[in-house]
């Protein structure tokens, strides 16, 4: 077996052709911050972040206004997993498909094609968790949406309308969902759909300025076991996201979806809290005042979160596994970038006795750093 991964390339980079098209819907549609430096879990990514802006009237003078310095900010998005697929070959078996078979390296190609796979949907589904930490949710738990028309997709993008969510939005659905798509006339008809994409080839169109995408990632999320909570009689005004919640038992989980009587309102927890105690919305709180009175609060059932969001909203940032100053003990390393997402991994080759040891790794985190421009559709 040769010591070194030249006779590797052709097939990686034909692996990440594979893979890089496949219905991973959630990575190609959020914001990436993918570099091939390496990071180890822990450490922090900082992404910028620019203020909101406001306008002034205009007023003829001599000089300009002396005005427009802006704060900038920033989220740091810790990077949480440091991953790696390992696939092993010894000289017998090398030699065997050589001799009598379809050729050692046509396996290696579809064990490196396998192992990308594996990393890059656990990249999907960690960036889909993200996203269901978002502002409100709407729809009703455990019924698929679309059964008869798109009023769900339009009431999410109201969500993020109100929201001031910014452009570039895709509503990512698990395939439940997705096979009700395809069924409604108006998106399997060319002359009324407007594209063939749905009626040929098996993709979602964009829906109200919304990019749709099915994912596997897309899964049911189990609630909270809370009940019989209320908020205090305090009162909490429009806008509010810390209540104050008493009498009940059981958790209140951060991404729960809650309900307040008298709100037809679906809030998504910020912080929650394992007994009684100050619950945090998250951004921008409270849409209907929750009255000075013992008000019950509702946890919605386990379902499925399908997603909706601005691209801006949810980071992934990717990285090359840390490795020690002075290296380790492979033979050969070499960074593969997918072209497509700009995603990194890092092929290593560990010589054994009488054989050898392959691994492809990368290290990621994801974050929702602006969730008021993320919704969840339930389903």
């Amino acid at each position: 077996m040769a010591n070194t991964l030249t006779s590797l390339i052709p097939s990686l980079y034909a692996a990440l052709n594979v893979v890089s098209r496949e219905l991973t819907g959630a990575i190609p549609s959020v914001t990436r911050d993918a570099r091939a430096d390496r990071a180890a879990v822990g450490q922090a990514v900082v992404v910028e972040i620019a203020p909101a802006s406001s306008a002034t009237d205009i007023t003829p003078g001599v000089t300009p206004p002396n005005d427009g310095d802006q704060t900038i900010g920033n989220e740091s998005i810790y990077i949480t997993k440091s991953r790696r697929v390992p696939f092993r070959w010894n000289g017998e078996e090398e030699l065997g498909l050589n001799n009598n078979g379809a050729g050692a390296s046509a396996i290696q190609g579809n064990q490196l094609q396998e192992a990308i796979r594996t990393l890059v949907n656990e990249m999907e589904v960690d960036v889909v968790n993200a996203a269901r930490m978002g502002s409100r949710a709407f729809g009703t738990a455990t019924t698929t949406p679309f059964a008869s028309s798109l009023i769900e997709a339009a009431e999410v993008k109201k969500i993020l309308d109100d929201n001031g969510a910014a452009g570039a939005r895709s509503m990512i659905i698990n395939t439940s969902a997705g096979v009700k798509l395809r069924t409604l006339t108006q998106l399997t008809k060319a002359n009324e759909a407007g594209s063939v994409m749905t009626l040929r080839d098996g993709e979602l169109l964009d829906v109200f300025g919304m990019s749709l995408k099915e994912s596997a990632g897309v899964a049911s999320v189990t609630a909270g076991t809370g009940s019989a909570y209320t908020s205090t009689a305090a009162g909490f005004a429009v806008g509010a996201t810390d209540i104050a919640i008493i009498t009940g038992t059981g958790t209140v989980l951060e991404g729960d979806i809650i309900t307040f009587a008298g709100d037809t309102n679906k809030y998504i927890v910020k912080t929650g809290v394992a007994a009684p105690g100050t619950i945090t919305l998250a951004a921008p709180g409270l849409r209907q005042a929750i009255p000075a009175a013992a008000t019950a609060l509702t946890i919605i059932a386990t379902s499925v979160r399908n997603i909706a969001f601005s691209q801006s909203a949810i980071v992934l940032a990717t990285r090359a596994p840390a490795l020690p100053t002075n290296g380790d003990s492979a033979a050969d390393r070499m960074t593969v970038t997918d072209p497509r997402s700009g995603i990194s991994f890092e092929v290593a080759m560990y010589p054994q006795y009488r054989q050898m040891q392959y691994e492809v790794s990368a290290a990621w985190g994801a974050k929702c750093i602006k969730r008021s421009h993320a919704a969840v559709l339930l389903g």
